[in-house]
């Protein structure tokens, strides 16, 4: 009896499943982009392929003004723990080469008596470290909320930057002056939108601010032969404001604060 029923159960069964399909909305699935950053492959934070620019065969040493300097780094921390000063050892390295190439953290092991490895592993984690050659400008927008949501936008600067430098982001310019990328918050929040280039912050920017300021650093390497070279704007706020004060000026910290030091004169 059962075998005799069983088709029929399945052709039932079949046709109940058919009819919920048919009665079940269709949504046609959509693609698109999560973000808009350029993809940052993890081998290029992780591996190290030799390339004609970045191999152990390029010699690196110190020069003798950055040896001193070194010297006075290594002498913060107690002998047996000198490897602690990895960190600084590889930005002044950062610094003199241009980037932090497997011959500057080799030559930084060598010198604090590390196991090679662990440099490596340091280089690699810390994002401030360039494993590959940048730019004599190493332009830096942030793209994080606060910088998207205050003044003009972070939006506009970065599409300024791209257009201006003809560049996308994670790419160097032809001539090797410019390299651009987006990254995470720099911790200027209130001046926001603002970019770091090299070590200096410039902040409260417009997009006709930012080619200023990029045509300004062309220009001053560009004119190092006259007499009278360019003007490149000072960091901070490009808006005239000279901290982070409200348009009203600064209406808080106008004295003296209170402290061990400085107590008030009619105690």
């Amino acid at each position: 009896m059962s075998s005799k029923l069983s088709p029929l159960l399945c052709l039932r069964t079949a046709v109940r499943s058919a009819a919920r399909t048919a009665q079940r909305p269709q949504f046609i699935q959509q693609t698109r982009a999560i973000s808009a950053t350029t993809r940052r492959p993890s081998d290029a934070l992780m591996v190290h392929r030799n390339t004609p620019d970045n191999n152990p065969d390029i010699p690196f040493k110190f020069t003798k003004e950055n040896e001193a300097i070194m010297a006075e780094i290594i002498k913060r921390y107690p002998p047996q723990y000198k490897k602690a000063a990895v960190m600084p050892l590889l930005d002044l390295g950062q610094r003199q080469h241009g980037f932090t190439s497997i011959s500057v953290m080799n030559e930084v092991a060598r010198i604090l008596e590390m196991p090679p490895m662990r440099v490596y592993e340091v280089a690699s984690f810390y994002t401030m470290y360039n494993r590959t050659p940048v730019g004599k400008f190493f332009v830096q927008a942030c793209t994080t909320t606060p910088c998207q949501l205050g003044g003009c936008g972070s939006d506009v600067i970065v599409k300024a930057i791209s257009e201006h430098l003809g560049i996308k982001q994670g790419q160097t310019t032809p001539d090797g002056l410019f390299t651009f990328i987006e990254v995470e918050c720099l911790g200027a929040c209130v001046n926001a939108p603002m970019i770091q280039i090299n070590d200096d912050y410039y902040e409260d920017l417009t997009p006709e601010t930012v080619k200023t300021l990029l045509t300004a650093l062309k220009d001053s390497v560009s004119d190092v032969g006259k007499a009278e070279k360019t003007k490149v704007p000072a960091p901070g706020p490009m808006s005239g404001r000279q901290t982070c004060e409200n348009l009203n000026g600064l209406t808080n910290l106008t004295s003296e604060p209170w402290g061990p030091e400085v107590t008030r004169k009619d105690l």
